[in-house]
């Protein structure tokens, strides 16, 4: 898997599946990409992410980087993308409705 982060600052983050032996401790590429950006410095927000799976329909990411997704980018754009034609394009709002995030602690981030 791949994902592209696009960030409010306009600079774009990019991220692979980082696999492990141990299932648990393995990190999707939608979280990969988004941690990059954080740890560049770059918290200006997700504006836009593409997700890329290697797969004949696209797929939509896990509930791990829905939320993780959601915390730095509530209004996010989600572009899911295959090997196959189609593209899906939602926001993460449609993938993650009622989401808990940082204006449930009383802060934006």
């Amino acid at each position: 898997m791949g994902a592209a982060v696009l960030t409010e600052s306009g600079a774009l983050y990019g991220g692979c599946n980082i696999e492990n032996a141990s299932y648990g401790l393995t990190c999707c590429a939608e979280r990969t990409a988004i941690f990059k950006a954080v740890s560049e410095g770059d918290r200006s927000g997700i504006k836009a992410i593409a997700i890329y799976t290697p797969t004949e329909e696209p797929t939509a990411p896990c509930g791990a980087c829905r939320q993780v997704i959601n915390e730095f980018g509530p209004d996010a754009v989600v572009l899911l993308c295959s090997e196959g034609r189609e593209v899906v394009e939602c926001s993460i709002g449609e993938l993650l409705p009622r989401a808990f995030g940082p204006k449930n602690l009383g802060s934006d981030g």
